[in-house]
């Protein structure tokens, strides 16, 4: 007769396969690991705790009685991420394809509220069908439940979704309210109706991957902020992310042990050329500033106009927001305006400090983006930077024209240290258009239209298109040497360590969705 000790035993090695040998191997055919694979790859080795190993669901209807898995298709627990204490969910699609139940979702929800409690960073590594049809609005139910609290956790915890097989329907809404998706190209999607279904509805022909996989929604969607190659580079990208961020809303910043040099960069010097509407790319003035190889960029193939990323300077952690020349000459529009937003108001959740890096020449105009919205969604970046109360300190390199340079952390909403480069050009717009308007008269009536012209132009960038004007009045603090920057950073960043803003009361504010 078995003791009690062994029936526990066999009971927990069977929870161990999920969904048998057989469905494990069919997983790792397709090129993905199985759940428990995933979380052993993710937490430090030993520390995983798992909990609800023995949960089994409660379905007696389309003979789901007869089929029953320890562990119910989701894997629980907490652990560690490099000594740091994380909670995780991982589904398992070899039982039942992942799909969620009722049970499967109150182990999620046991899992969510627990890492509200603890403080600490929750991750999700999805891997799931959907909802358990069998189990008709209890699996709604289970999903909403699931929504509810990563509302409440936003802004409390980090919240992490690593999408690694497929995610439909309801379930794409849980990692589009978590603060960074990942996805991993050719074996994972997100949509909230499959191909078949736009098929019948609109007559269009797509395929899982065109529709909703992770090069469309990295570059089309902006759904997802990072791609993967694979499973394990997609765990790895989750652990340089938690590097970055502190455990919750009121953790001080992870901060990486530095001792101080020469902090001169004489590469800086060489970057922005000579000719103004020469494109230049704003990764080379981030790698200069920043710590060695520490720039870890978001949405790097979305609205590629700017830049967004986490970095460390000194060893300290910060966010960088960035126009990027190289893309549409960084202009702002639409998308990028979004994605800056976000990153924003992340960073600002999280007591991340925000550098700005500037060189703008407006807001693009034309039809597409006016009947699009692009007022209420440029006002999204200037209402998420004025909303900051983190340390933010501004660099104009060079180009800051028109509404887009209050918008970029200026002085006027709130930028605590504004600087700007010799190259920096701060005006109203750039010298050709100003010139236009403001000589229109005197150049129609000249001998030489096109001579005085260029000699308005001439006159109107030198005594406009400079930072000096800006410095006179005290709207840029300072203007510095390029070889400079990361000196005054890292000061600048030290002197606001401590930095307390009250603001008004109320319950929040409305920001342009």
């Amino acid at each position: 007769m078995k003791s009690k000790i062994d029936i526990l035993r066999e009971k927990i090695e069977e929870g161990k396969l999920g969904g048998g040998k057989e469905r494990n191997k069919k997983q790792h055919q397709k090129g993905k690991l199985t759940a428990r694979e995933r979380i052993q790859l993710l937490l430090d080795p030993g520390s995983f705790e798992e909990i609800g190993a023995l949960v089994t669901h409660r379905t007696k209807d389309f003979g789901m009685e007869d089929q029953q898995y320890y562990g119910d298709g989701v894997i629980t627990g907490y652990g560690t991420v490099n000594g740091r204490l994380v909670y995780v969910f991982a589904q398992d699609f070899t039982v039942f394809g992942g799909a969620l139940s009722e049970t499967h979702a109150e182990k999620i929800c046991r899992i969510m509220d627990l890492a509200m409690k603890g403080g600490a960073p929750m991750i999700g590594l999805n891997d799931s069908g959907g909802a358990r049809i069998q189990e008709g609005v209890r699996s709604l139910g289970g999903y909403a439940d699931i929504f509810y609290r990563n509302v409440q956790s936003s802004g409390v915890i980090p919240q992490i979704s690593a999408i690694m097989g497929p995610c439909a329907g309801g379930a794409v809404y849980s990692p589009a309210m978590t603060d960074f998706t990942i996805m991993v190209e050719n074996t994972s999607y997100m949509f909230v109706t499959g191909p078949n279904v736009v098929k019948t509805v609109t007559n269009e022909e797509v395929s899982s991957e065109e529709l909703g996989g992770a090069s469309t929604h990295s570059t089309k969607s902006g759904v997802t902020h990072l791609t993967a190659m694979n499973d394990m580079d997609c765990i790895n990208q989750v652990k340089v992310l938690l590097s970055y961020m502190p455990q919750n809303c009121e953790d001080i910043l992870p901060k990486i042990p530095y001792t101080p040099v020469d902090e001169t960069r004489e590469v800086l010097e060489r970057i922005v050329p000579e000719n103004p509407n020469q494109p230049y790319d704003m990764r080379e003035v981030i790698d200069g500033i920043c710590d060695t190889d520490t720039f870890f960029e978001i949405h790097k193939d979305f609205a590629t106009n700017i830049v967004v990323g986490f970095a460390r300077l000194a060893g300290r952690s910060v966010g960088i927001v960035a126009n990027q020349p190289m893309s549409l000459a960084g202009v702002l529009d639409i998308d990028s305006s979004k994605k800056g937003a976000r990153f924003t108001r992340f960073c600002d959740c999280f007591n991340i400090p925000l550098l700005v890096l500037v060189d703008v020449p407006g807001f693009l105009p034309g039809t597409d983006q006016e009947w699009n919205g692009i007022i209420t969604n440029g006002a999204k970046l200037l209402y998420a930077l004025s909303e900051a109360t983190v340390p933010r300190v501004t660099v104009i390199t060079r180009k800051a024209y028109g509404g887009a340079y209050d918008v970029m952390n200026s002085k006027h909403i709130g930028a605590d240290m504004n600087y700007a480069w010799p190259t920096a050009e701060i005006a109203v717009m750039g010298a050709k258009g100003a010139s236009e308007i403001i000589f229109k008269k005197e150049i129609s009536e000249s001998a030489d239209p096109h001579k005085k012209h260029h000699e308005k132009e001439m006159e109107y960038a030198e005594k406009f298109a400079t930072p000096y004007q800006a410095a006179e009045r005290g709207f840029i603090d300072e203007v510095i040497e390029p070889k400079e920057t990361r000196k005054k950073l890292i000061k600048s960043f030290a002197m606001l360590e401590n930095k307390v803003v009250k603001r008004p009361r109320k319950k929040h504010g409305n920001i342009p969705l």
